[in-house]
């Protein structure tokens, strides 16, 4: 009887994982921190879905859609492709060559990236295909997701790592280290507003273990 009794338990409980409402996690971290790597690790492992503020921002950017008109208005017909489509090299250096024109054009694309993110976690949430949606945006907190998400985890990993990565997988330079160092919040402002602190400072494999124990941990919570 008993390994009957302990199959109809395991049944019961997968029954109630499937209707456990899915959980929205925010992921942030400073540049360097191996967010995407975590991020494709889960995707993999886990039923979830991964949304990309800036692969949103991108899309949002296309001819037809939600920013393109505002942009392209803003700044002109000098940053369009041959095909519409607007040149990101020729955007970026007509925002970061003037203040007021970035925040002109924060005023733009960030609004319209969170109401895009807010309508997929509706949808997300009635149709119950996940067990989680994680959202990745380098200004999750600035940006006031933790409003609108259930929790925020910090991916962290220590300056002197973060900074070796940098220079090994982006050839950055330590001035343009130095400076998106600087621009970053402090760790501090990062743990102070996260929920969940997963430390990526040595091997992946040590960092996957603790995404590991966290969602498990929601997934057998009745």
């Amino acid at each position: 009887m008993m390994p009957n009794s302990g199959v109809e338990a395991y049944a019961g409980l997968r029954k109630e994982v499937k209707k456990r409402k899915m959980k929205v996690i925010g992921i942030t971290g400073g540049v360097g921190a191996g967010k995407s790597e975590l991020l494709s690790y889960v995707k993999k492992k886990y039923k979830c879905r991964v949304i990309l503020a800036d692969m949103v921002a991108h899309l949002l950017e296309e001819p037809g859609q939600r920013c393109y008109d505002e942009l392209t208005a803003l700044l002109g017909g000098g940053i369009l492709n041959p095909d519409g489509t607007i040149d990101k090299k020729r955007m970026a250096e007509k925002i970061f060559a003037d203040r007021a024109v970035l925040e002109r054009v924060n005023g733009i694309v960030h609004p319209a990236v969170k109401e895009y993110i807010l309508h997929e976690i509706e949808q997300g949430r009635k149709e119950e295909k996940e067990d989680f949606l994680f959202v990745e945006a380098a200004l999750l907190i600035e940006g006031g997701y933790g409003k609108i998400l259930d929790e925020l985890w910090y991916i962290h990993a220590e300056p002197e790592v973060r900074r070796s990565r940098l220079k090994a997988g982006r050839d950055y330079s330590d001035e343009k280290i130095d400076r998106i160092l600087k621009e970053q919040l402090s760790e501090q402002a990062f743990r102070q507003h996260c929920k969940v602190v997963i430390d990526n400072s040595g091997r992946l494999a040590e960092a996957c273990r603790q995404v590991d124990e966290k969602l498990e941990e929601y997934l057998w919570q009745k």
